[in-house]
């Protein structure tokens, strides 16, 4: 996402992420051209992927991050959830990540 922030996107005055690749460079008609070009994207490439659309964007960012270390209150406010509720999700996704930090109980030795 960086990379095409700082180097792909045109220059343009609208605070939109994504915006069209020609001239008059402006941000799409509605939010769902961007779940369309992703829709596609997937398709073409043959990955197989929970979801198809542009929450497949928001989902593999928060991945990263939590893989990277980011706390979820940090994922939280990125994403801009109203509710810690609704980061949860990442944490169930990541099993080898909890794994890591998760302590044996006393006196179950190999409870894993």
């Amino acid at each position: 996402m960086a990379i095409y922030l700082k180097t792909d996107r045109p220059k343009c005055s609208t605070r939109k992420v994504f915006v069209r690749m020609r001239a008059p460079y402006r941000g799409f008609k509605d939010s769902s051209t961007v779940s369309t070009i992703v829709r596609r994207a997937v398709e073409k490439s043959g990955l197989i992927t929970p979801t198809k659309g542009a929450h497949l964007l928001r989902h593999s960012l928060a991945i990263g991050m939590l893989r990277k270390g980011a706390s979820m209150v940090e994922i939280g406010e990125l994403l801009r959830h109203r509710s810690p509720n609704s980061t949860e999700i990442y944490a169930k996704v990541n099993i080898e990540g909890l794994r890591s930090i998760v302590r044996i109980w006393p006196g179950k030795e190999g409870a894993i």
